[in-house]
């Protein structure tokens, strides 16, 4: 899984400047987060930790009266495919905030925990991973190996 998000490159301040080299995308930056330990084509230069983002929802009444009907007659549930598409937007996009805070310019590792709660009235969406800063290798040159 690769995914791109984009920050705004000021807030990363003077003492990550060097961050600023990563995919550029208009006037801002581009946050990589991708699920395998390492970035094909980039050597990891600074590991900033865990990252993660969380959000926690609730379906409104006449989402679970409906829910509830339409799990007796079958077929998809769109009110709740749509809420959990909506929190891992959420979560996923507070990752990527966390990251860059920290002042990385990528994330690896990337996974999604989703837990539901209240007998089924309520879902918890935790995305997370390892904030990285990264660069990109020139072709040809050779990728440094982990100790």
């Amino acid at each position: 899984m690769f995914l791109s998000y984009t920050c705004d490159a000021t807030s990363l301040g003077p003492a990550r400047e060097h961050l600023r080299r990563g995919p550029r995308v208009s006037s801002v930056w581009a946050m990589i987060i991708v699920t395998t330990n390492e970035l094909p084509g980039y050597r990891i230069d600074h590991v900033f930790g865990e990252v993660f983002g969380l959000t926690v929802r609730s379906r409104h009444l006449g989402s679970n009266i409906g829910a509830g009907l339409k799990s007796l007659a079958g077929g998809e549930l769109r009110g709740i495919t749509q809420l959990l598409h909506e929190c891992r937007e959420e979560a996923l996009n507070r990752l990527a905030a966390e990251a860059q805070g920290k002042g990385a310019n990528a994330v690896v590792a990337f996974r999604f925990e989703t837990t539901e709660y209240a007998n089924g009235g309520g879902v918890e969406v935790c995305a997370y991973g390892t904030a990285v800063g990264v660069v990109h290798l020139a072709q040809g040159a050779p990728q440094a190996t982990a100790p």
